[in-house]
């Protein structure tokens, strides 16, 4: 089935193999954002689901030098003040939780920075002069994420807040690297030499499981993410080395047979006890769980790890799928759901 363009181009039909295969271009985009002059002691980003994804993306890398929190609800925590950074983030700009942060982030004072694609918080951005960071067209959020990592990135360092002062221009300099990885998961490969359609076909109606350590982590959650808006398929990621102190415990009783597809991340940047931990726990629950996919990221550099983690989730999951038999681009039902809570 994954060898069959007819059917690809088919059930694909608004290409998200093609905008997979482009996401590494978007690297390379430059925003323009004059120098932000703040006393900030703390930064809050308010984001939900794909437009989340940045701020924890940019905890592996480039990580953070001021204590640094994702605000995913409507309230904001209660320490945000005149020093605080607070960067609200939505892609469509119309996300009623990121828009009831940022109203109780202007009554705290704080330093405002606004980063969508459009809608009411480029209006608000345009009415209140905030710096503004606008993030062009993508079919759904979950497919801009390195856009908004640049857009990230362009603030934190118009802020002075980035130790590295060429990390737009790594990221920048990924895009080559992305690209050449990219061609080995194209659909033209066939599945014998496609590691990305090798993989899918493993995952194949099972319920996946998505591991990560303190740095991969953000890409298992977009995995996570993958499953659920590519696939249509219920997913659940975890970190190490906290699944080793409950999760891992789980796995070891019944039933034997488990509805699931196990997946974990890997890079040899995590600290050597943690590639230790996951070399164990296999070891420990083998018989007792499926068999770990060992998925190793490759690159000569940490951020080059994580963007190959990611886009190559981002393939699996779209084969995964075409295997399931439903367009990966719509989320129909979340949008639905937004029509009708209002």
């Amino acid at each position: 089935m994954l060898d069959d363009l007819k059917y690809i181009h088919q059930r694909d039909g608004q290409d998200a193999l093609g905008i997979a295969e482009r996401q590494a271009t978007q690297l390379e985009y430059k925003f323009e954002l004059a120098r932000i002059e703040a006393d900030i002691q703390n930064v809050v980003f308010a984001g939900m689901g794909g437009s989340a994804l940045p701020a924890l993306l940019g905890s592996t890398w480039p990580g953070y030098d001021l204590p640094f929190e994702i605000c995913r609800q409507y309230n904001i925590p209660a320490y945000v003040s005149e020093k605080t950074l607070f960067i609200a983030c939505s892609y469509s700009g119309n996300t009623e939780e990121t828009l009831s942060a940022l109203a109780e982030a202007e009554a705290k004072d704080a330093v405002i920075v606004i980063m969508a694609g459009g809608g009411k918080l480029e209006e608000i951005a345009g009415q209140k002069n905030y710096p503004f960071v606008k993030v062009p067209k993508a079919e759904q959020p979950r497919y801009a994420v390195f856009y908004m990592l640049v857009g990230l990135v362009t603030i934190l360092e118009a802020t002075g807040l980035l130790t590295a002062k060429d990390a737009t221009s790594q990221l920048a300099q990924a895009t080559s690297f992305l690209k050449a990885k990219v061609k080995d998961w194209l659909p033209t490969v066939p599945a014998d030499k496609n590691p990305a359609k090798a993989l899918a076909m493993e995952l194949a109606g099972k319920s996946g499981v998505v591991y990560g350590g303190p740095l991969m982590a953000p890409a298992a959650y977009k995995w996570k993410i993958s499953f659920n808006e590519n696939a249509k398929n219920v997913a659940w990621w975890g970190q190490y080395p906290e699944f080793n102190h409950n999760e891992f415990i789980g796995w070891s009783s019944h039933p034997v047979d488990k509805p699931y597809a196990v997946v974990d991340l890997r890079s040899s940047f995590e600290h050597p006890r943690v590639q230790q931990r996951f070399e164990l726990s296999d070891k420990l629950l083998s018989g007792k769980r499926p068999a770990a996919n060992v998925v190793e990221a490759q690159g000569e550099t940490l951020l080059e790890h994580l963007l190959w983690t990611i886009n190559f989730g981002d393939f699996v999951t779209i084969y995964l799928a075409l295997l399931n038999n439903v367009n990966p681009a719509p989320v129909d039902l979340v949008e639905k759901f937004k029509k009708e809570l209002g």
